[in-house]
């Protein structure tokens, strides 16, 4: 698509535009009724032919217009790109030109033509933004094609707005309008006066995603000390969630950024549970996760997967949590306890500890916030949560020898914890219980051996003999299968789907271990 682009001034949008070519639009010229309009060397600077089309003092307005579309006939351009264009076009340009946009600088229909900062503040709105709009003969009229808010806050004066609408409004919506008319999914009706835009419709994932979250604190520092941050609040999510908790010991420390990723980790893979579990996270991987019929031995069986790495981690319980539970989490350094409610007597014990956070959450464990979203430079990456859960009647099983009734309950909750693991991910277990946890490698054996290295030379009262095997993705190689059956495997669960899957199972009948498949697999990369 090629561009006419119209200015007085700086023409600020203008050149964003022509350096990020969305939908691979260029401008065909660049023309300003001003000769000292710096937008000339701006446009020459980066290659683009201008034009100056000035207006003598007593020219009629469609005798100035008709030179502007005689100057513009001799390139070949799609649409008029305004910037601040200090005329009001008539029907003598707009009939003669193509369709023509303008972006003006605050929230139409509020707001129209000059000094349009000066407006919004003495209205005392707190939010303002811009609108991208077809123009007509009608000043700052014309159907709206998109508009992007941009917050108001105290202290704000005319050079702050303009600054902050400019960068984050204008430089947003102004290049989306050009795209989506370089990808040709706009279409006016001048009659209705609206603007219906091909796959704007919404959604979860829709083609414009505003997002606006309240600062609920300001953190000591981020991840390192050297690093500023503050934690957001949607506050319209009910599921239960660290970001809304209460800390009920208000006397200790308060959380750090660090301390909201892993319980939020830690909370996270407790909710996959009916039974009463208990996890203990560290650095947002488990070092250990267990169910059992009461949450003191669902703790004791977590934690005793890998005492020497829970030291300093954060427990989640997804039962109201005890006294006896709470003797057992004080027994050793923790930072932080989430559970959706505690008895007094749990609590007389937890405040011994001073620096122990004591987290309160609601007990809707129930997925309700359907997203994830991970922050990139100059984007974000958005997804659906991973709420896979398998039963049994999900399970392959591709092996001559068939699996237990127990081994597919342990096979079934050693999955659903994997999900809580960063790959390249291992998990082995008996029961409802971890035994050793191979998390964040590059290989798959590699995680296979770090798996029975924790279990053999971590792991208390346990070991690997007898275990399942979970793996968050296929094995490439049968050596991750050699590797578990040295360690004591009897049993795996994997996705499956390698083009090495018969060399894999070939080498599982070898070892007489049972193995399924589950046809999806479960990686986490954050």
């Amino acid at each position: 698509m090629k561009l006419a682009g119209m200015a007085s001034n700086r023409g600020r949008n203008l050149m964003n535009i022509a350096d990020r070519a969305p939908g691979g639009a260029e401008f065909a010229v660049v023309l300003t009724n001003d000769a000292d309009a710096p937008v000339l060397e701006a446009a020459s600077e980066r290659g683009i032919p201008t034009e100056v089309v000035e207006r003598a003092e007593d020219e009629a307005r469609e005798a100035h217009e008709e030179r502007v579309l005689e100057a513009l006939s001799e390139y070949d351009f799609d649409i008029v790109t305004l910037d601040g264009y200090m005329r009001v076009l008539s029907k003598t340009f707009l009939d003669g030109a193509p369709t023509t946009l303008n972006v003006h600088p605050s929230l139409l229909p509020n707001f129209p033509g000059m000094d349009t900062h000066e407006q919004v503040l003495d209205a005392g709105v707190k939010v303002t933004g811009c609108t991208v709009h077809v123009v007509d003969e009608t000043i700052d009229g014309g159907p709206i094609v998109t508009q992007e808010p941009i917050p108001v806050f105290d202290g704000d004066d005319e050079a702050d707005l303009k600054e902050r609408v400019l960068y984050e409004g204008e430089f947003t919506a102004y290049p989306r309008v050009v795209k989506w008319f370089a990808e040709d999914r706009v279409e006016v009706d001048h009659e209705d006066n609206t603007v219906d835009v091909e796959g704007d419709e919404g959604g979860d994932f829709p083609a414009r995603r505003l997002v606006s979250d309240d600062r609920a604190a300001d953190l000591r520092y981020g991840e390192n000390p050297h690093q500023d941050a503050a934690l957001y609040a949607d506050t319209t999510v009910s599921e239960a969630s660290v970001v809304h908790a209460d800390q009920l010991n208000e006397g200790a420390k308060a959380l750090s950024y660090n301390n909201y990723n892993d319980a939020d980790g830690a909370l996270n893979l407790i909710k996959e549970f009916e039974e009463p579990a208990a996890a203990v996270i560290k650095h947002t991987n488990p070092a250990g996760c267990a169910t059992a019929d009461t949450l003191a031995d669902a703790y004791a069986d977590a934690l005793s997967t890998d005492p020497q790495s829970a030291f300093g981690g954060i427990v989640a319980l997804n039962r109201e949590c005890d006294a006896a539970t709470a003797e057992q989490i004080i027994d050793s350094f923790k930072e932080i306890v989430v559970a959706p409610g505690y008895t007094d007597a749990a609590l007389d014990v937890l405040f011994e500890k001073e620096n122990l956070r004591v987290l309160e959450v609601n007990d809707n464990f129930e997925v309700t916030d359907t997203l994830t979203e991970k922050p990139l430079v100059g984007g974000r990456l958005v997804q659906e949560r991973d709420t896979q859960h398998l039963t049994a009647d999900d399970l392959e099983v591709v092996t001559d020898r068939e699996p237990t009734d127990e081994q597919i309950e342990s096979m079934l909750f050693a999955w659903h914890t994997l999900k809580h693991v960063k790959s390249n991910g291992i998990l082995f277990a008996k029961g409802t219980e971890t035994v050793g946890i191979g998390m964040g490698q590059v290989s798959r054996v590699d995680a296979v051996r770090l798996a029975a290295m924790k279990a053999d030379e971590h792991a208390e009262g346990k070991d690997a003999d007898g275990a399942v095997m979970a793996s968050d993705a296929f094995f490439p190689f049968p050596d991750g299968i050699e590797a578990a059956a040295e360690a004591g495997i009897e049993a795996v669960i994997q996705p499956g789907g390698s083009k090495n899957d018969d060399s894999v199972i070939e080498a599982a009948d070898e070892h007489d271990m049972a193995m399924v498949f589950t046809g999806q697999r479960s990686f986490r990369h954050d």
